[in-house]
């Protein structure tokens, strides 16, 4: 079995990003699958071209994508993937798309097709604080995440795959008041936790 697990490069004037400080922290073979990990450009359809030719590659039988969620204190599992670019900043090509779907032919919204709740109670197990989100936004972890999908209903269909965000880590909040983070061994702790509840699902 292969586990493609995706983190996207710094963005927003940030030095680090930590979901793939995360991924690249997470051991070679969890339940004795592997696990390949690929760090993605924060920048529209670049991201999603990038996924989609790994995934052309390596035939993954799960897709587990990452991204940081600023402001957020809990690890959030993404529910669904909305058909629309909204950015309220540029990504790091300096494009800034509003109000463009994504895919002129795709669907309204598309679900992640992983086992979210059963992932969520295996991350409280451990102690970590975690939730389903019901939104992941209108910038590019939406737009991967809905890419991600698009891709599994048309040419990957016994593909499982959706999105996790994480919070900052501590470094990141040190200069701003109020705001939450999270442990990078939390944060991989739970991303493993994750993935080994999606295989045995």
């Amino acid at each position: 079995m292969k586990v493609l697990v995706t983190g996207f490069d710094p963005f927003g004037g940030e030095k680090i990003n930590p979901s793939f400080e995360a991924v690249k922290r997470l051991p070679d073979k969890i339940q004795n699958a592997e696990i390949i990990k690929l760090e993605v450009p924060t920048v529209f359809y670049k991201s999603i071209e990038i996924l989609r030719s790994k995934m052309c590659e390596i035939q993954p039988d799960i897709v587990i994508c990452t991204g940081q969620a600023g402001g957020r204190s809990h690890i959030s599992v993404e529910r669904v993937a909305i058909n629309i670019d909204d950015a309220k900043i540029e990504d790091n090509e300096g494009n800034k798309p509003i109000d463009k779907p994504i895919f002129f032919d795709g669907e309204n919204a598309y679900f992640s097709n992983l086992p979210i709740k059963k992932i969520v109670e295996g991350i409280k197990e451990i102690g970590i604080p975690v939730e389903i989100s019901n939104s992941a936004g209108t910038f590019v972890c939406n737009h991967l995440l809905y890419g991600l999908m698009y891709y599994i209903q048309k040419d990957f269909k016994k593909t499982l795959g959706g999105f996790i965000h994480v919070p900052y880590l501590p470094e990141q909040v040190l200069e701003k008041r109020n705001t939450p983070s999270m442990s990078l061994d939390n944060i991989v702790r739970a991303l493993e936790k994750a993935v080994e509840v999606s295989i045995i699902k």
